[in-house]
């Protein structure tokens, strides 16, 4: 008897700390819609039927309402996926808005997909997803924005929801979605000086979504982060960001490694597509598979049932990573 209960007992516990199945996509996140083999073999293999596709972002210059960067297409994109626009509209775009401007701004981005849908022949899903950093400030006005496009679309319109949202929703509000795409990254500013991986540090994470299993809006999906930069700090200690680079870039003979993922520039010369002098330090923030899988368990004890969208689809992120 002793036997089957202890039997019972490991049962129990491996059960709940085994990864479920979750089917999974991408984000698109580039202006030039292209598609080369490791990025359609990565995507074709995938299991949900969608990509998010961002089409271009809206901000507001001048006191006009602008498109930036509004996507091209190359031949090369060629997918049988539903494509979901995705539209990132800045948080300073809503500030002060009019009611007749909401209505504008739901008219022209709507028009703006619907152009570009027909003009590059995409195979639209019956879904429109907003990406937007709303705050207690903006979210009257954003949250009628999004009944407006709704209206007007004809569409399912969603949005994502990021860790702040999530945990002050007092303050900022509960979209009017049906479904919210909770975005598992940015977890501090990379341009601040901290030892944490900016881009996902679990801890953090999870004391931002302790009480997620609360959040009114049942239907969640969840975004998580495969892309990864290098953070260059100059002798003013100011930083900026190069894009998709790993710990094996820092295996240079003109670099002295500091740490694993940390070095220093020992020669000024051009270093991935930039000018950097010496005594410059690179420090490199990527996500391993042990990071993804304790957020996905983590998660999947408080929300029943959900979907992962990868950001983003490149093959310099997706190369020789399981799925």
């Amino acid at each position: 008897m002793k036997r089957l209960l202890a039997l019972w007992i490991l049962f129990f516990i491996v059960s709940c700390s085994k990864k479920d199945d979750h089917a999974h996509t991408f984000y698109y996140w580039k202006t030039n819609l292209r598609l080369d083999r490791e990025e359609k073999k990565v995507l074709d293999q995938s299991s949900v039927p969608y990509l998010y596709t961002r089409f271009f972002d809206v901000d507001k210059i001048n006191g006009r309402f602008q498109p930036v960067a509004v996507i091209t297409k190359d031949p090369s994109f060629q997918t049988e996926k539903q494509i979901v626009p995705t539209v990132f509209i800045t948080n300073q775009a809503l500030f002060n808005i009019s009611p007749g401007e909401i209505r504008f701004l739901a008219e022209r981005i709507y028009q703006l997909i619907q152009k570009k849908t027909k003009e590059y022949h995409l195979k639209t899903a019956n879904e429109i997803q907003i990406d937007c950093d709303w705050t207690a400030g903006t979210r009257n006005d954003y949250f009628k924005f999004l009944k407006e496009l709704k209206k007007i679309s004809g569409k399912e319109v969603t949005c994502t929801l990021r860790l702040h949202q999530v945990k002050d929703k007092k303050q900022t509000g509960i979209p009017p979605v049906e479904k919210v795409y909770l975005m598992c990254y940015s977890t501090s500013s990379p341009l601040e000086k901290s030892d944490k991986n900016s881009i996902l540090d679990v801890g953090v994470l999870k004391s931002y979504l302790s009480k997620i299993e609360d959040y009114p809006i049942k239907k969640i999906e969840v975004a998580l982060p495969i892309y990864s930069w290098g953070i260059v700090t100059n002798h003013l200690e100011k930083h900026r960001l190069i894009n998709a680079l790993s710990k094996n870039d820092l295996n240079n003979p003109d670099f002295k490694k500091i740490t694993e993922n940390e070095a220093e520039i020992l020669k000024d010369g051009f270093y991935f597509g930039n000018y950097l002098n010496k005594g410059f330090r690179i420090k490199v923030e990527e996500i391993s598979p042990e990071q993804l899988e304790d957020v996905i368990l983590f998660l999947q004890k408080k929300i029943p049932h959900f979907n992962i969208i990868y950001y983003q689809l490149d093959s310099k992120f997706v190369l020789d990573r399981q799925f």
